[in-house]
């Protein structure tokens, strides 16, 4: 491994990932692949959480979440789980 390079990261898989121990560049491919290895553990809702801001976050991951085909729907949380500064969304059961 070069200089620089960090080692790659094992993120728990449990019903809420917490978008913020990630770099911006990261939260795309973090997301999905945390998303495939939750619908393959069996979990039919997760729960990110991107933080309010301005929104750039929110939509940088709610516009992945529109192309990929095993998410079966998607939300913002409700007041206790976040609001619009997490979404919640809803993985199609595997065949």
């Amino acid at each position: 491994m070069k200089d620089g390079e960090d080692e790659p990261v094992e993120i728990p898989i449990e019903d809420t990932l917490d978008l913020h121990l990630f770099r911006p560049n990261e939260i795309r491919d973090v997301t999905r692949e945390y998303l495939e290895e939750a619908r393959r553990r069996g979990f039919r809702q997760v729960r990110l959480i991107h933080g309010r801001g301005i929104g750039v976050q929110r939509e940088n991951v709610q516009s992945l979440l529109r192309t990929l085909d095993f998410v079966e729907a998607y939300h913002d949380a409700d007041g206790s789980g976040g609001g619009w500064g997490a979404t919640v969304v809803v993985l199609k059961l595997l065949t």
